[in-house]
């Protein structure tokens, strides 16, 4: 008999999952941390750091609401170009 797939929330993303789970380039979350407007990586090891996921969503549940729609351009990809 198999057992139940359990699905565990993690507490740390390093930084291009930290990017992503943020929407932000990964230039921005860089400034913005040098700025103190992000919350600051924590030590998780000797040489490695990463961002506490509940820090993220803290900082994500803070931003203001828009009245602005995004722009009908954002996130879509360029077209391949045509030779």
């Amino acid at each position: 008999m198999m057992g139940a797939q359990v699905s565990v929330k993690p507490a740390y993303l390093e930084i291009h999952d930290a990017c992503s789970f943020v929407a932000l380039k990964k230039s921005t979350l860089e400034t913005l941390v040098r700025e103190d407007k992000f919350p600051k990586p924590r030590q998780i090891s000797g040489r490695r750091v990463a961002w506490l996921v509940r820090e993220l969503e803290e900082w994500a549940e803070s931003r203001p609401v828009s009245e602005q729609l995004p722009p009908d351009n954002t996130g879509a990809k360029k077209p391949a170009s045509q030779h």
